[in-house]
């Protein structure tokens, strides 16, 4: 791992300048008074208690986010560079989990640098599954959804919002007298939380729930094609789509170190009594709490085992139920965002991230070496006008150029300009019939796992005005990296469906009809969600 000097420094001052200004505090005025706690809390006081709503989605909530965690580390490796830029450039990541410097001798790519990950740690582990913890990643996140809207509802409906919303300001001077006495090793008195928190945890609670929760939710989608292809204004709330990625990583850390200085109080300020809270409801100091606790967090630990067996055992069976839950939700979400940002030729990045396998078949390979000329674009299948078109003839049915952000599954950005057929000329060329649905694009390039490389749109997604068949980059004809002699682009979709090196077209009626029938190439091999719009 290596971190910028500049992030690590602002690290350090984060976490170290409030424990120095509590040392410093200490050292010159002593221990800062804390407010005095009532020993005998009247039953009659609200609210107290912990509620079987609160303790079942306390627990909901822990599983949940265990289950995101993971799956997120696993999606994060799959680029392990995090920056505050959009280009991704080599060498301008404030923070890279990978000893390898990108070499400059030979051609890498963006599935070389992926990184291997412990299925002790990330689900499901081992290397290039983005596919599958995507899936665990988004399923986690909609029950984890659901499951705090639930808690906040019945948190205000019942009147143990008091408990976590703060009322006066002075909540603010009293946290930091608690914190002084934990960051100098002081324990202050504590308070009955089976009846109210001390300051400083009401602060960090009120902060998880209403602060750090909701930022979760919103910088996911600032990685979303879909949405910051149509919301121009959406990604550059933070800055950009890396700005957003790298939040949603720091976001995940502070969750992360909260629960570790959670799980440490709840031992350190009398661990029987807190179980007993938090588990049955009671007030009392008897080890049942501590031993169904056990219990609870065994089911956890088996829950996520299960998890990633069934990645690895039944990885088809994950695939269609993230599918049957999943799919609606972002259909509902995003397929109504039309893409339409662009962006200036000064925004171009410096460097785009090559990825995909280089034909080596030797008719690409003859084509290539005579620029093209003798190349000949197939469209047939459910279509009325079937036709083969050379490079002259795409060109001459008209040219559109614009510059836009490509988002790759594995989390790296870019911005480029493209120039090239809109499908929708060619749509309107070939007639599909009634019944096509959907077109599959054939590259003469082959998968990660061998074989010939496809994948598949619906024809709303073509008709889109910024889906092209691109022939140029950047203004000039598309490097051999990059896709030629056309390559796909369909801006409100991730990478991997912007087939490159495109061989032939055929007009459809389902995805079912090609392949192993799940949408393309990465849906048969590796498990992807047909959807890529998020």
């Amino acid at each position: 791992m290596r971190i910028r000097r500049t992030a690590l420094l602002l690290l350090i001052l984060l976490i170290g300048f409030p424990v120095a200004a509590a040392y410093l505090q200490w050292a010159v005025f002593g221990l800062p008074p804390v407010p005095a706690s009532p020993q005998v809390v009247s039953e009659a006081a609200t609210p107290h208690g912990f509620p079987a709503w609160l303790r079942i989605t306390h627990y909901v909530n822990f599983l949940f986010l265990i289950l995101l965690v993971r799956s997120g580390l696993q999606i994060l490796l799959d680029h392990p560079r995090l920056y505050w830029n959009v280009h991704c450039t080599p060498g301008t990541e404030w923070l890279r989990l990978t000893p390898i410097d990108v070499p400059k001798d030979r051609v890498w790519t963006a599935n070389d640098d992926n990184r291997y990950l412990s299925p002790w740690i990330g689900l499901p582990g081992y290397r290039h599954t983005v596919g599958m913890a995507r899936h665990w990643h988004f399923l986690s996140v909609l029950f984890w959804v659901g499951n705090g809207l639930v808690f906040v509802a019945l948190l205000f409906g019942t009147g143990q919002w008091r408990r976590l919303v703060p009322t006066s300001w002075s909540v603010v001077h009293d946290a930091w007298a608690v914190f002084v006495h934990y960051a100098t090793f002081h324990l202050p008195p504590e308070p009955n939380g089976f009846y109210r928190y001390n300051a400083l945890q009401q602060l960090s609670y009120f902060a998880v729930v209403f602060l750090l929760a909701p930022l979760a939710i919103l910088t996911g989608p600032s990685m979303s094609p879909a949405l910051t292809n149509r919301f121009a204004w959406y990604p550059k709330l933070a800055g950009n789509r890396q700005i957003g990625r790298s939040l949603h990583f720091l976001i995940m850390c502070a969750f992360v170190a909260f629960l570790i200085g959670h799980v440490t109080m709840v031992a350190l300020t009398g661990l029987m009594r807190n179980m007993n809270h938090i588990v049955r409801g009671t007030d009392d100091t008897g080890p049942l709490g501590l031993y169904l606790g056990l219990v609870g967090l065994g089911v956890v630990v088996a829950l996520n085992a299960l998890a990633n067996g069934m990645s690895w055992w039944y990885p088809r069976t994950i695939q269609h139920i993230a599918r049957a839950i999943v799919t609606p939700v972002m259909e509902l979400l995003l397929n109504r965002a039309v893409p339409v940002a662009e962006f200036r030729r000064e925004d171009i990045s410096p460097f785009f991230w090559p990825n995909g396998k280089v034909p080596t078949s030797d008719e690409w390979t003859t084509l290539a070496a005579h620029d093209f000329r003798d190349y000949r674009l197939r469209v047939s299948g459910l279509v009325e006008n079937p036709v083969e078109l050379s490079l002259d003839e795409i060109r001459a049915m008209g040219k559109k150029t614009q510059i836009t952000l490509h988002h790759c599954i594995q989390g790296w950005s870019g911005i480029a300009e493209w120039g090239g057929l809109p499908m929708a000329e060619l749509i309107k060329l070939v007639r599909p019939k009634p019944e096509a649905r959907v077109a599959a694009f054939y590259s003469f390039g082959e998968g990660l796992g061998g074989g010939q490389y496809y994948d598949c749109h619906s024809l709303e997604n073509l008709m889109h005005p910024q889906t092209l068949l691109a022939y140029e980059m950047n203004g000039k004809p598309l490097k051999t990296l990059y896709g030629p002699p056309l390559r796909l682009r369909v801006e409100n979709q991730l990478g991997f469906k912007m087939v490159k090196w495109i061989r032939e077209i055929e007009f459809c009626e389902s995805h079912k009809a090609f392949g192993e029938g799940e949408g393309g190439y990465d849906e048969d091999h590796q498990y992807f969600g047909e959807l890529a719009n998020i």
